[in-house]
């Protein structure tokens, strides 16, 4: 295919020739070859494919067949309860009493809700709605007798004076194997990351093991999953080997403040993953968290080989006494600029005003000289990493409020957070160049008016390895 002028970062307007899955030449005198396709940009941004670093697929393909429970579609009880009935009464002749599922939902909506607040709203239908943090379940009377889980002393329900709450925590696989669910379809998810320009993803969910490599090189192979893969996982990933276009990563640590792995056990660990070549990632939301992850980094030693360090995802709170010790230990820190726009009219009312100023911080990390990249962390925050670069540059919250005003971002530097190496998040970006692989997304119009208002990009076309996956 040949691409006619497009713009590309330090041509200005020129042609673009794909061959082989590669970027096969640039420049001005290209001329369309016999039977070669040919597309005209019309003056577009072309860039290289995005790579959203923090995702989790198989999530977001239920997410995408659930009910949102939480901003910002859903904003109080009222309006909680109507969704769901609306949803229970649409779905009832196709699906009869099969499952409601519902995501996304938070307490500033309707509190800490119960299986008797969701019976009194839907009493006839098994219904779990899970927490937009993705550690909690909620379900309804309805759910626990399908589940066969209230009378059942083992299971991992929450109960208060003995009875269930309809409240789980953080056992997703002891529900998936209850449930006897198989991994969702990734067509969706696959279509929808392409419509925005996504052509890698790095998915972290902590439970990855072989299963859902497999899956996700399966679904690759159906022409469903349209992304390359680099996939999180626990320890069933050591030794792990590529399957099609999905390659093992990271060991993930999803640390709770409120109940932390032994401090021995885990440096021992680390040590172990490094060993087998893997290197580890730290769920840090809050800055105990922090603390404690770079405290064990620090004990069993850091490994900066395999992918270019191991890492800090989200470092969601992160003063300034903890940048000295996450450069020296050269740490990668992944942040979700998104949730300033989703999230910070919650954080502005709940989190304690000193902290305000180091949320999901961008400009102090990279000041301080540490390797930054962002993904979108879907489903639990908007797929969409072009309103995720505008949060970047604004630090407005959905409201139009500021939050850490001096940690703006300039496009550029936004834009390089998704478009670093999924092996390098946070090094130096990838640039249009022969030879390169044709990992590409054309923008709906030039570069100056993009930068201007990056939330309101179109993706008109997007290609990996060569491949139109998106028009």
């Amino acid at each position: 295919m040949l691409i006619r002028n497009a713009e590309i970062a330090g041509l200005g307007r020129t042609h673009l020739r794909i061959e082989a899955g590669r970027i096969a030449a640039i420049g001005d005198g290209l001329r369309p070859g016999e039977h070669e396709a040919v597309l005209e940009a019309g003056g577009g941004a072309l860039l290289p494919g995005l790579h959203d670093h923090h995702i989790h697929l198989l999530a977001l393909a239920a997410a995408l067949d659930s009910v949102p429970c939480g901003p910002p579609q859903v904003h109080d009880a009222g309006q909680l309860a109507r969704t769901l009935t609306l949803k229970a009464a649409e779905t009832q002749a196709t699906s009869g009493d099969d499952w409601l599922r519902g995501t996304g939902y938070h307490e500033s909506v309707a509190g800490d809700i119960d299986r008797h607040w969701l019976d009194r709203v839907v009493p006839d239908r098994p219904l779990r709605i899970q927490h937009r943090s993705g550690r909690l379940w909620i379900l309804n009377s309805r759910a626990l007798e399908r589940l066969g889980a209230e009378d059942d002393g083992d299971a991992p329900l929450e109960r208060i004076a003995g009875q269930a709450s309809g409240r789980l925590y953080d056992a997703d696989a002891w529900l998936r194997q209850r449930l006897g669910s198989r991994p969702p379809s990734l067509a969706r998810v696959g279509r929808l990351l392409a419509s925005h320009g996504v052509t890698g993803v790095t998915d972290t969910s902590q439970h990855n093991g072989p299963q859902e490599l497999a899956h996700f090189a399966a679904e690759q192979a159906r022409g469903h999953l349209l992304q390359a893969v680099l996939a999180m996982g626990d320890a069933r990933l050591d030794g792990a080997l590529p399957s099609g276009d999905v390659r093992p990563g990271h060991f993930k640590v999803h640390l709770h403040e409120n109940e932390l792995p032994p401090f021995d056990a885990l440096c021992e660990d680390i040590r172990r993953r490094h060993a087998a070549g893997r290197n580890v990632a730290f769920h840090c939301v809050t800055l105990t968290e922090l603390v404690f992850a770079c405290a064990a980094l620090e004990a069993a030693g850091v490994d900066t080989g395999t992918f270019a360090g191991d890492r800090i995802e989200h470092a969601s709170v992160a003063p300034p006494e903890t940048l000295p010790q996450l450069a020296a230990l050269g740490l990668v820190v992944v942040t979700q600029p998104n949730f300033i726009r989703e999230r910070g009219d919650v954080y502005l009312r709940e989190v304690e005003a000193a902290d305000l100023p180091w949320l999901y911080r961008a400009r102090g990390l990279l000041d301080a000289g540490i390797p930054l990249a962002a993904g979108t962390d879907a489903p639990y925050g908007d797929p969409n990493p072009w309103l995720a670069l505008e949060a970047a540059v604004t630090r407005k919250s959905a409201s139009g409020r500021i939050l850490g005003a001096a940690e703006a971002l300039s496009p550029e530097q936004a834009l390089a957070l998704f478009t670093s190496p999924a092996r390098q998040p946070g090094g130096p970006v990838r640039r249009l160049a022969v030879g390169a692989p044709a990992d590409l997304c054309l923008l709906d119009r030039p570069w100056a008016d993009a930068r201007e208002r990056l939330g309101a990009v179109h993706v008109r076309a997007t290609w990996r390895t060569g491949k139109m996956i998106w028009q």
